[in-house]
């Protein structure tokens, strides 16, 4: 009798083993996870560490302006907050043009904290949003990569995802732009949807709606006219689930995750004021609704195959398809019809150049003139994620081991966004999730693989041994159990064979299959030597992975563009011109007064100086830019005029010619001219080059030597050394001595790397000398009916 009792308190022995193991293994997830939080916090504060804590960049100087507003008025101001200090004498009704998610998020915290006794500014809380953000998206990464691959994957990937050096260039401390919450939108909204397709629970599919309203109001990436980032989600999801439908793996669960999406997601997208409309009326959002159309017929199609026999069911099929196809050929037509009207047939400019590479260089200048927007290089790859761009293939072949609803969504994913990292460099940002991803797959089954393979080679013998031992002992149990069991009464007995002719045929079924599995691990198990090697050799991979992340989270995105360093040997030098530029603007000047730059340097100016410009980064109206870019690029009389008629009090030009600062207006201004030229065809590029090449030297041409950007750069340069030698041209400039007769230089920085000018009034017209010299002429002609002839009004 003693046989069977230890073998029945074995059962609960091993649940509780198991039990605990899974809770410590919770445990330890957490802390794991907990730590790489705290690892993507801290490794972005580099900036705050080497520099200040200090606003980066040009765009999330509007958002930090934004941002104050919010604080200081509310949130009915905001909504209604018509900004006369943007794009005069247009101005910007931010609250319908703006995607306020940011702003409000970061709003919310500052509230929160403020609430709670904790003094901090909102321009604190605004450097800080970026790294705060970047441990949620780690976290989001987890969680989405746990359900495509189990909880090791998603470990592994959250590490990645958190020091890849893509993703900490849009979110280091100081980086107040859409990027840094967006990303974590984007990664929630994802694993939502793979939750609702797992579990099929509506009340995920709620939440994903949701998570996508939030990804909208963020509008990934950028500020309006930009691409949409949100559009990557709508375009993405309705991918996948054709593919699904496709390949026959239709399920309720994929109707649950896709249905309500797109309903609610619709609707909540446009209450946010600057989609509106557009949420169903571009062509961005169409595929989503086709995509709505086909998942309900075949739903309706797979309902009717339950309810009718399958010759009825075949006439209901024919029926459906072809009522189907009816109504998606009206829809497309309709479709169709809405936006033939529109030259870009509904899509917007930046879409359009993710579909055609070469359609912003042909058509839309300005967005081509970003460098941002421009192809990356192969080792833009290898700087952004390093060693994960040799990791993705092999997690894209993990996911098909076995190939799942949730990793084929994972395999889209990744080659979708390697298609339009290609296309623009600033999509790398989107690429590193995906790459995180699937490298953390891939690092994930490999060490399994190998560390099961040491496991096995160093236990396998012995493993071998207790296994018969187990099974031999379980046979006596069951024998001494049986030899019990007959003793008991008959009408007991009568009801028990069944059972355990069951159970026997189940045990005698489940251990050749156990030998089975046995046999097949023993078959996949590497060598001993070799996969001691190969583990070595991925720790190593990983160290070198680290040590890149925090050698570009350290050096490479660290400094703000506002504040440049170098290096050299006498030590480390500091440019602070664009602040002292901006400061000087902001105390000797009148509050009223206009300022003309290149639309680069308009959210500063607005932000920093706290005066009014013509144009900024928002680039929504092209003409207006086209025409700062043709004052540019013309005489300095017709610039006069052109900045005069702006109202314009004075012109701010970059220049790195002194320091060798190579982003300055000289390297930009053949862009100047390509948007002037493309609304005002006067302005021609060929003008401006010397057999089809770009000079400043004395080589260039009469156009260049003349044109009001050369003069301001270079006015009074050749008083520096003696031969006006540009550092980032490389070349001494041809024109050396000039004068300015329309403009007087008003302020120059230390490094000369900004340069402030004034517009000088217009001439009094005095209408004496007028009429003297009228006399003049008249009595040198002689002519006889001089009292008959009409008077010329001075002025006209």
């Amino acid at each position: 009798m003693a046989a069977p009792e230890t073998s029945t308190a074995a059962v609960p022995t091993l649940y509780t083993n198991n039990t605990l193991r899974n809770a410590f293994g919770g445990v330890l997830s957490f802390f794991i996870l907990l730590l790489i939080g705290v690892m993507a916090f801290s490794i972005r504060l580099f900036s705050v560490i080497k520099y200040e804590s200090v606003i980066h960049e040009f765009d999330p100087y509007f958002n930090y302006r934004v941002t104050q507003f919010l604080a200081k008025n509310g949130i009915y101001e905001f909504w209604n907050w018509f900004d006369d200090r943007t794009w005069y004498p247009l101005g910007r009704v931010i609250g319908g043009t703006v995607y306020p998610g940011l702003t409000l998020t970061a709003g919310t915290i500052w509230w929160l904290l403020n609430s709670l006794n904790i003094p901090l500014s909102v321009e604190t809380v605004c450097v800080f949003t970026a790294p705060i953000f970047s441990a949620f998206a780690s976290w989001a990464t987890y969680l989405l990569t746990k359900e495509v691959k189990g909880t090791g994957a998603g470990l592994t990937a959250a590490a990645l995802l958190a020091m890849v050096p893509s993703y900490i260039s849009r979110s280091v401390a100081g980086s107040y732009d859409n990027e840094a919450v967006a990303i974590f939108a984007l990664i929630f909204t994802f694993y939502l949807y793979i939750k609702t397709l797992n579990t099929g629970s509506l009340f995920y599919a709620t939440l994903n709606s949701i998570a996508y309203f939030y990804m909208v109001v963020d509008y990934l990436f950028f500020q309006v006219c930009s691409w949409g980032g949100y559009t990557f989600i709508i375009n993405l999801i309705p991918m996948h689930v054709l593919l699904c439908i496709v390949t026959g793996r239709f399920s309720s669960r994929l109707y649950i995750a896709y249905a309500p999406l797109v309903v609610l997601g619709t609707l909540l997208a446009a209450l946010v004021p600057v989609v509106g409309f557009n949420a169903v009326m571009t062509s961005e959002h169409f595929a989503s609704f086709l995509v709505f159309i086909i998942i309900h017929v075949v739903a309706f199609v797979y309902y009717i195959k339950g309810i009718l026999s399958p010759k009825m069911f075949k006439v209901a099929v024919t029926l459906v398809v072809s009522v189907g196809l009816a109504v998606c050929c009206a829809v497309i037509a309709v479709l169709i019809a809405l936006v033939a009207s529109s030259p870009t047939k509904g899509w917007s400019g930046r879409s359009l150049s993710l579909l055609d590479p070469t359609y912003a260089s042909k058509y839309i200048p300005i967005i081509a003139s970003v460098s941002e927007h421009q192809p990356p290089t192969w080792p833009s790859y290898f700087m952004d994620i390093n060693v994960l761009a040799f990791l993705v293939p092999a997690g894209i072949i993990a996911c098909f081991l076995p190939l799942s609803d949730a990793s084929s969504f994972v395999v889209l994913y990744i080659a979708t966004s390697v298609y339009f990292s290609g296309v623009m460099v600033r999509l790398m940002l989107v690429l590193a999730p995906a790459a995180c991803i699937t490298s953390g797959i891939a690092l994930s089954q490999a060490f399994d693989v190998f560390t099961g393979s040491i496991k096995f080679q160093l236990t396998g013998a012995s493993s071998n041994t207790e296994v018969d031992a187990a099974e031999t002992s379980s046979s006596t149990a069951e024998s001494q159990t049986d030899a019990v069991k007959t003793e008991k009464p008959e009408e007991t007995a009568k009801n028990r064979p069944s059972r355990k002719s069951k159970k026997k045929e189940r045990e005698h079924g489940e251990k050749p299959s156990t030998k089975a599995k046995a046999e097949k691990k023993r078959l996949l198990a590497l060598p001993l030597e070799s996969s001691v090697i190969s583990l070595l050799l991925l720790v190593l991979l990983g160290a070198f992975y680290v040590v890149h992340c925090v050698w570009a989270a350290a050096e490479a995105y660290s400094a703000p563009s506002i504040v440049l360093t170098s290096r050299s040997h006498d030590g480390l030098h500091v440019f602070d011109d664009f602040r002292e530029a901006y400061a000087w603007l902001r105390h000797n000047t009148d509050v009223d007064d206009k300022v003309a730059s290149w639309w680069d340097y308009g959210y500063q100016t607005t932000a920093m100086a706290n005066r009014t410009v013509i144009v900024d980064n928002n680039t929504w109206n092209n003409t207006h830019i086209a025409t700062v870019g043709t004052a540019m690029s013309s005489p300095e009389r017709a610039a006069w005029e052109i900045f005069h008629s702006l109202d314009v009090k004075y012109v701010l030009v970059v220049f790195g010619g002194l320091v060798g600062y190579p982003s300055d207006d000289i390297n930009k201004f053949l862009w100047m001219v390509r948007i002037g030229g493309g609304v005002f065809p006067h302005i021609k590029e060929p003008d401006y080059l010397r057999d089809g090449q770009y000079r400043i030297d004395s080589q260039a041409t009469p156009t260049m030597l003349n044109c009001l950007m050369y003069k301001l750069s270079y006015y009074r340069f050749v008083e520096t050394d003696g031969k006006g030698f540009d550092r980032v041209r490389q070349t001494e400039i041809g024109k050396k001595y000039f004068k300015l007769t329309h403009f007087e230089e008003a302020f120059t920085t230390h490094h000369w790397m900004v340069r402030i000018y004034k517009l000088k009034p217009p001439k009094n017209r005095i209408r004496g000398k007028t009429k003297k010299s009228k006399s003049k002429t008249s009595s040198t002609t002689g002519s006889p009916k001089r009292s008959g002839t009409k008077k010329k009004n001075p002025w006209q």
